[in-house]
């Protein structure tokens, strides 16, 4: 009968205890904050926007002419 109190007593105190640790414990969750990625633009510093290419393809098609 006395082991069987001890039993119940010790079964007892330990209830708590694995139910916090399958649970979680009491612990308040905590929430990282959410970071939204950052728009970077990049500019062009040519000041001929654009002009390069057709620029070398007149070169080239000059080339092929004057040959």
């Amino acid at each position: 009968m006395k082991s069987l109190a001890i039993a119940v007593a010790l079964a007892a105190a330990l209830v708590p205890v694995s139910t916090t640790a399958i649970a979680g414990g009491m612990a308040e969750p905590v929430a990282e904050p959410v970071m939204t990625p950052a728009v970077v633009e990049e500019q062009t510093s040519s000041s001929a926007q654009g002009l390069i290419v057709p620029l070398l393809l007149l070169l080239v098609v000059a080339a092929a002419v004057s040959n």
